[in-house]
């Protein structure tokens, strides 16, 4: 029997040019794309991003972090690291990371089927990961 609280997660598709977004919650292990934020050299408008916390109130935010298909750190890990302090420090919510390899495949079928960006496809793709591996989690 699952006894964990539920918990609302936004997930971010990091990006120097746009950052997609999507909300998920623990009780269905589902994600759904919210928008894509333009980005300027990895910033995204700070006002419009706390917005978006401040309207779905989440527990915590996941990143999609790369590594390259021999495991090592992918170019873009350093630029995510730092986006990731920065919202942990701006709106004091806990940060979690997973791996993102195929994410951006995976969003590119479902954005046209949708006639939604790609971006917040890929987040959502990065979010749906992330929520199962919360739901294989032994409880502690």
């Amino acid at each position: 029997m699952n006894t964990r609280a539920p918990r609302t997660a936004l997930g971010f598709d990091f990006g120097e040019k746009r950052i997609g977004v999507a909300v998920g919650q623990t009780i269905t292990c589902t994600a759904s794309p919210l928008t894509t934020l333009p980005a300027h050299h990895g910033q995204p408008d700070w006002t419009v991003l706390g917005r978006l916390i401040n309207e779905w109130q989440p527990d915590c935010l996941v990143l999609g972090l790369p590594t390259t298909a021999d495991g090592n750190p992918h170019p873009m890990a350093e630029p995510i690291e730092r986006f990731a302090r920065r919202l942990q420090g701006r709106f004091n919510k806990a940060v979690e990371f997973i791996d993102e390899r195929l994410s951006s495949y995976a969003a590119e079928e479902l954005a046209w089927r949708s006639g939604k960006g790609v971006d917040a496809h890929a987040a959502q793709q990065i979010l749906e990961t992330w929520l199962m591996e919360q739901a294989q989690r032994p409880e502690s």
